[in-house]
């Protein structure tokens, strides 16, 4: 798997009600160990957890866990400062990472009715 250095290199979101780990690992381009220890240091990031303790994200994890990622990796954040970002909430910085991934699934979602729209034409 190569390590995307920047969220806007990072697959498109499908439109998946769950995601396990691995998928979101590969999502988000981080190993899932960290994944786990996110859990403990962002209290905004709690999956739901099934039979066995497995995790299942959804939609609105992966987009919090790409906001962390950029916070810490992107803009050089120590975990308690990307933390802080996190719980503000109204930080510019987070708003703006949200628009870029939000835009480009948008955009991606779009494609897809287009093309079925013009297969019906």
């Amino acid at each position: 798997m190569l390590e995307a250095s920047h969220n806007s290199e990072l697959p498109v979101i499908p439109g998946k009600r769950y995601f396990t780990i691995g998928e979101v690992s590969e999502l988000c381009a981080v190993k899932p160990h960290v994944l786990r220890y996110w859990e403990q240091e962002f209290p905004q990031l709690s999956p739901v957890k099934r039979r066995g303790n497995r995790r299942y994200y959804q939609h609105q994890d992966v987009i919090l866990i790409r906001q962390i990622r950029a916070l810490l990796y992107e803009e050089g954040y120590t975990i308690g400062g990307a933390r802080l970002q996190m719980e503000s909430g109204s930080s510019e910085k987070v708003q703006t990472v949200q628009m870029q991934q939000v835009i480009p699934q948008m955009i991606a979602e779009l494609e897809g009715v287009l093309e079925l729209l013009e297969v019906e034409a």
